[in-house]
């Protein structure tokens, strides 16, 4: 006789913990023998023999009274008042409905839910197949950025996850009575890629306002637009820069720019960004603008009238590892940054041009550098070019030991900016080998000795900035790198109060020992192209990363250093509660200008809480017992509509960098409802007590827009105030500025 169905409800998940529902009937080994009970184990060790072979497939109950039977007959889960089922990277949540494991489809209803990556369904009854991803929906909704879509059916076509959807309504505007939909008896998308509707008409509300023969929009970047920027400068007079971006398809874009400023003119120019596939990809921009009120220079000198910035980038990736890059920066002057591109000049005050092929392969790497000096106002470095060959560390055969070189060899100018000071030039060869001995000792201490040897050979000077002869230079380099890591774990360490959940401690000492002699050519005797940079942190020790060639002189430090790291678990994720380090060098023969200690070095991060995060950098001068420079910040963020970001950073005068500072710096930013929220930045020196940067940014929820009226106060001390007044718009689906790059770089609220 057949057997009945056997019916399994799973409290919770697929083969987890099982709770027996009915089933066989009570009499279950006289009512069918011993033949029949032993059929119905066979049918118990198949299903579970199934459990082992479907992998991630699992069903499991979504809440106390969800209830989940198998059924034999069909093969089939049978699931009421909630089940939640995962597959690969598909969620699918619902009341009642069934799934098959074996095909793994699922036919669901009653407040369903599909995530798929970012992308997010929701209906009332989904008919999905977790393997090829096809599924069939009654009435839904979906959103994925920057589209929202509700329909009364959508049908997915598994080959290019396209998929159809029937009496679309589609809008950016994110809330639940929206006030612009595209609507069409049919529409089709392709996730990430576009929608495309034919007979689309444009509702405002529930006015038809607008018809489209055919509506196609990318989803991958921002279509054509218009974007406005008005406001105020005290240094423009009143302004209005405009731009309208373009996009034909995936491989051009661009944006024309159209600023009118009352006091300095108008500016005109195109931006472009190409993609030629495997000749590579780049941007090409170019400004003018016939500057009415140029003022001068920091040397009190006339700027032009004529004013340009054009920039060319292109990269190249010609073969495996094989890319050439190409960037070209041509100026009218070293103001027109400063001017009219503030948030480029503040990265980059100084940009450079340069020309560069790079063949990498697993252990070597081989690099030609071209940088010409294009703007005469930028101090620049001439390569013409700079061939240089890496051999990366590297086993030697069998042996214990490791090599590494670096040889170079170019012809190079020291182009001053003005000519101010005469130019120079020389041709340079330079090649360094050094060997390591890397070993483990007793399984806790480390030690790599190093010996390394660099010949240079310079070219006699040509130019009249320098009259020096032709020289050969011998470096020789000694040292050993002495490091350990040591750590302890107290699973049981709980605190609310800190938010801890177990404790490990890393403790990782440090000592670097480097001895060079004196080179047989001190660097006076050298021209200098690659050469020592006044700095505040200190250089690098080993070769060949301190990479100033031109200034290597002799050489007896240790380094010491020491990092101390304590972790904890926060929402099952590992976080460092305290991450200090401290280091100092002990120079056993200082050369001249040079103290025995260094300063000592602190770099410190503790986030106590969550919502505190705390780091401070000092530098200590431990044989004048004073402070030479500190840098503090503190930021709270306890809640989501307000957060705060304080800190403090003091710079004692320096001979070589000049004058110091002792700045105290705030941003605040508050939320105060859906609609409104408010940014407050401050820059106060203590110095002289000059208040040197405000900005008060008001931000105003349009529903699809987001408007920002920012005023801006810096105070130049000897000139007057630059006052500033801007208003930004930004489009919810596509905005202008990156998360977080308000309050980073304020200044591209006003258009800078």
């Amino acid at each position: 006789m057949p057997l009945p169905a056997l019916r399994l409800r799973l409290g919770s998940g697929w083969f987890g913990r099982r709770v027996w529902e009915g089933g066989l009937l009570p009499t279950f080994g006289a009512a069918l023998g011993i033949g029949a009970a032993v059929g119905a184990v066979a049918l118990l060790l198949s299903l579970s023999a199934n459990a082992a072979a479907l992998g991630d497939f699992n069903v499991k109950a979504r809440g106390d009274l969800s209830k989940v039977e198998f059924n034999f007959e069909k093969s089939v889960f049978l699931f009421t008042n909630g089940v939640v089922i995962t597959y690969s990277n598909a969620v699918l949540t619902a009341d009642w409905g069934s799934a098959s494991p074996q095909t793994r489809e699922a036919e669901v209803h009653g407040n369903v839910v599909l995530q798929r990556g970012k992308q997010v369904w929701k209906g009332e009854s989904v008919k999905y197949n977790f393997n090829t991803g096809v599924f069939e929906s009654g009435k839904f909704r979906t959103g994925f950025g920057p589209i929202f879509i509700s329909g009364d059916s959508v049908t997915s076509v598994r080959t290019n996850d396209t998929h159809v959807i029937q009496r679309p309504k589609l809008t950016t505007d994110d809330v639940d009575t929206p006030g612009y939909t595209i609507r069409a008896k049919e529409i089709t998308l392709v996730p990430g890629e576009f929608v495309e509707a034919k007979g689309a008409t444009l509702y405002l509300g529930e006015t038809p306002v607008m018809y489209f023969p055919l509506f196609h929009r990318s989803l991958k970047r921002h279509p054509n637009n218009i974007v406005l920027t008005p406001g105020f400068r005290s240094l423009y007079g009143p302004y209005m820069l405009g731009a309208y971006n373009w996009y034909w398809n995936e491989k051009l874009s661009g944006a024309v720019h159209v600023d009118y400023r009352q006091r300095r003119g108008i500016g005109v120019g195109p931006d472009l960004d190409y993609d030629l596939g495997r000749y590579g990809a780049g941007q090409f921009s170019f400004y003018y603008l016939r500057d009415e009120d140029p003022g001068v220079n920091p040397a009190l000198l006339p700027i032009p009238e004529d004013r340009r910035r054009i920039e060319f980038f292109h990269r190249a990736d010609l073969a495996t590892n094989l890319t050439a890059r190409v960037m070209v920066r041509d100026y009218s002057d070293a103001q027109v940054q400063r001017d009219f591109f503030e948030s480029e000049h503040r990265r980059n005050p100084q940009p450079n041009s340069f020309f560069e092929v790079n063949q990498a392969w697993s252990n070597f790497n081989l690099n030609v550098l071209a940088q010409p000096q294009i703007n005469d106002f930028y101090e620049t470095i001439e390569r013409l070019p700079d061939l240089r060959f890496d051999a990366l560390r590297q086993q030697l055969g069998e042996s214990p030991l490791y090599y590494e070189s670096q040889s170079s060899v170019g012809y190079f100018q020291r182009k001053f900016a003005h000519d101010l000071v005469p130019d120079y030039g020389a041709m340079r060869a330079d090649s360094y080998h050094q060997i390591v001995l890397p070993k483990n000792l007793f399984g806790w201490l480390n030690v790599a000795p190093r010996v390394g040897g660099r010949f240079t050979h310079y070219g006699e000077t040509d130019g009249l900035g320098s009259t020096l002869r032709a020289e050969d230079r011998w470096v020789l380099n000694t040292g050993m790198e002495v490091s350990s890591k040591v750590s302890r774990i107290w699973p049981a360490a709980k605190n609310k109060f800190w938010e801890m959940d177990g404790l490990r401690h890393i403790f990782e000492p440090t000592v670097n020992y480097a001895f060079v002699p004196s080179p047989n050519k001190l660097p006076p005797q050298l021209p200098q192209f690659d050469y020592e940079l006044p700095t505040f942190r200190l250089l690098p020790m080993d070769y060949p990363d301190y990479n100033s060639i031109d200034s290597i002189d002799s050489q007896n430090v240790f380094r010491f250093g020491g990092r101390n790291k304590v972790q904890t678990k926060r929402d099952g994720e590992v976080v460092n509660f305290l991450n200090w380090a401290v280091y100092t060098d002990w120079r056993v023969h200082p050369r001249p200008g040079q103290s025995t200690f260094a300063n000592i070095y602190s770099d410190l991060d503790w986030e106590p809480w969550s919502w505190l995060v705390l780091s401070s950098q000092t530098r200590y001068d431990l044989g004048e017992g004073r402070l030479n420079e500190s840098d503090h910040w503190a930021t709270v963020t306890p809640e989501e509509w307000w957060s705060w970001s304080v800190g403090h950073r003091y710079l004692k005068d320096d001979l070589f960098l000049g004058q110091g500072n002792n700045t105290l710096m705030s941003s605040l930013y508050l939320r105060f409802n859906e609609n409104w929220g408010a940014r407050l930045t401050h820059h106060f020196e203590a110095r002289d007590g000059v208040m040197e940067e405000q900005y008060y940014t008001l931000y105003r929820d349009l529903r699809s827009w987001t408007v920002g009226l920012t005023l801006r106060i810096r105070d130049h001390r000897e000139r007057p105030d630059d006052v500033t007044i801007g208003v930004t718009f930004s489009l919810k689906a596509f905005p202008r500025f990156k998360m977080g790059s308000d309050r980073d770089t304020p200044q591209k609220l006003l258009g800078g």
